[in-house]
């Protein structure tokens, strides 16, 4: 990677040095408003945004249940709870870009934006009639800034350099936004050559700069995606991903004596994370006929998912430093179009994020003073775009789990388009919760299984179906609005609480089996 890395400045160079008398030519000013409104029912925990105890007195104890930065140990945020606040909230994104061409092919684009809450800056007290200046900390960020130079070497050859939002199929692992409202952009180096009928992307991207806290400390982002479309109804591409994670490690800081004993017994040794990813996404159209599949794996060391399952032991507290990823990721939709009016399609489609589970501990597990826990590593979805189940509070955040649609769309009036799909979701690897029993609507641990951790309940797999009805109108070439209503029922695998949420690591439970809803709406104008 540092070979590529060298190369790609060097390109940079070569390029600017060929373009450094390039005039001004164009500008070209962009902007676009979105703004979403969202009524979650039943969804958001009593002590929303806090957290709640997953169940009554419960203790992990030596279990390796893994505990995210600033939660505790068998907490969820989510409710299922009629008795619970609903969640009502209206948030917009503003952007504004100049792309400004120049002569000798080199273009550059400056692009701001900015995320807000309807009601976190209103600038008046209606009480005291006081006016004060609006909450305007971190609302404008640069959202892309790169320099652009086509045909390199007079070759179809195009090199970015700068921060710049990246795409690539659907936005299975790479996209330029994580939600409706909210993009993704990245600081990169990124190099496009485009063939006749194939292209090849490569590119360096920093995630994190840690120096000079650290002197190898910062979180790199790499990766080479290909895509061919020579032949008739079928396109293919081809990619290797990789996030490596250089942020040191260490589970305790004693004296020379105690990281001598770590040595000799391979305690809080974790190497850097490599995250590896290597898939492909097929895509076409065969008559009325149009189908999408994307697989993917991934495997590495995952010390830093590894560091959150501290277990104490007879040496201290201490992660897993043999964690590893090793989970498969799919996604596929198949759809048939019939030629009538309305336009009606049907489609079906599946998801797959493979995930584990290896939260419980058996009686020699919790006899062993010595015994140190292992780690359960999800598929990570990286910088997906694709919110699987919005209802769910997913925001594409869960792994471990599965999931199965069938749907309908169609047009009845120009510029509109509606549907209706089902969709059944189960978990992969469910959790073995410690036993409990209800009192006054709370879920209470037993104290046996308190005392002793290996003393366990199954939860079930069947997390819920959810039913969408949505309406898009184009009302413009310029001005898109969607309105749409989930009704999700809640499966038992959410009420009694498997690990799905936040890539596989948090707590899908909550203090109830109600169902829910979310109601929303998103508006886009651009020009």
């Amino acid at each position: 990677m540092r070979t590529f890395y060298l190369l790609a400045v060097g390109l940079v160079l070569a390029g600017m040095a060929a373009t450094a008398y390039a005039e001004l030519q164009n500008v070209e000013v962009t902007g676009e408003l979105r703004t979403r409104g969202r009524w979650y029912h039943n969804v958001a925990g009593p002590n929303w945004p806090g957290e709640t105890p997953m169940m009554l007195n419960a203790d992990p104890g030596k279990r390796p249940v893994g505990v995210l930065p600033g939660r505790t140990a068998l907490s969820t945020v989510l409710g299922w709870d009629d008795s619970a606040q609903d969640l009502k909230l209206v948030d917009q994104r503003v952007r504004l870009g100049v792309k400004a061409d120049f002569t000798d092919k080199v273009n550059a684009v400056i692009e701001l934006d900015a995320n807000d809450v309807w009601g976190t800056d209103f600038r008046s007290n209606y009480i005291t009639g006081a006016d004060i200046r609006g909450n305007t900390a971190n609302d404008v960020e640069v959202f892309q800034g790169y320099v652009e130079a086509n045909e390199m070497f007079d070759m179809p050859l195009r090199l970015r350099i700068g921060r710049q939002a990246m795409r690539f199929g659907n936005g299975f692992l790479v996209d330029d936004h994580w939600s409706p409202i909210v993009g993704t952009s990245y600081d990169a180096i990124r190099a496009t050559y485009t063939g006749t009928d194939y292209t090849i992307d490569a590119w360096w991207s920093k995630l994190a700069e840690n120096s000079p806290l650290e002197e190898d400390g910062d979180i790199d982002f790499y990766g080479i995606y290909g895509t061919y479309t020579g032949i008739e109804h079928f396109n293919v591409s081809l990619y290797y991903l990789l996030v490596r994670d250089a942020n040191q490690i260490i589970d305790t800081a004693g004296s020379f004596w105690n990281e001598m004993v770590e040595d000799w017994f391979g305690l809080d040794d974790y190497d850097v994370t490599n995250l590896n990813t290597i898939g492909t996404h097929v895509w076409g159209n065969w008559g009325a006929w149009d189908y999408t599949l994307e697989m993917a794996y991934q495997f590495g060391n995952a010390s830093q998912v590894g560091s959150l399952f501290q277990v104490p032991s007879i040496y201290g507290t201490y992660g897993d430093d043999d964690a590893d990823w090793g989970a498969f990721g799919a996604e596929g939709n198949i759809g048939y179009s019939f030629d009538i009016n309305w336009q009606p399609r049907v489609y079906a489609a599946f998801r797959y994020f493979g995930g584990e589970d290896n939260r419980d501990i058996d009686f020699l597990d919790w006899l062993n003073p010595f015994y140190t826990g292992e780690a359960s590593v999800s598929f990570n979805r990286l910088f997906t775009g694709c919110n699987c189940c919005p209802v769910m509070f997913d925001n594409n955040l869960c792994s471990n789990f599965w999931s199965v649609m069938t749907g309908v769309s169609a047009a009845p009036m120009a510029n509109v388009v509606t549907g209706f799909d089902v969709e059944y979701y189960s978990a992969v690897a469910t959790f073995d919760a410690p036993r409990s029993f209800n009192l006054g609507g709370w879920r209470v641990s037993s104290p046996v299984s308190t005392a002793l951790p290996f003393w366990t309940e199954d939860t079930d797999d069947e997390l819920g179906i959810a039913t969408r009805i949505w309406v898009n109108y184009n009302y413009s070439q310029d001005l898109f609005v969607r309105v749409a209503w989930e009704h999700l029922f809640t499966g038992d695998g959410l009420t009694d609480g498997n690990y799905t949420a936040s890539m596989g690591l948090d707590q899908s439970a909550g203090t109830d089996d109600d169902d829910a809803d979310l109601l929303y709406f998103l508006t886009v104008l651009k020009f």
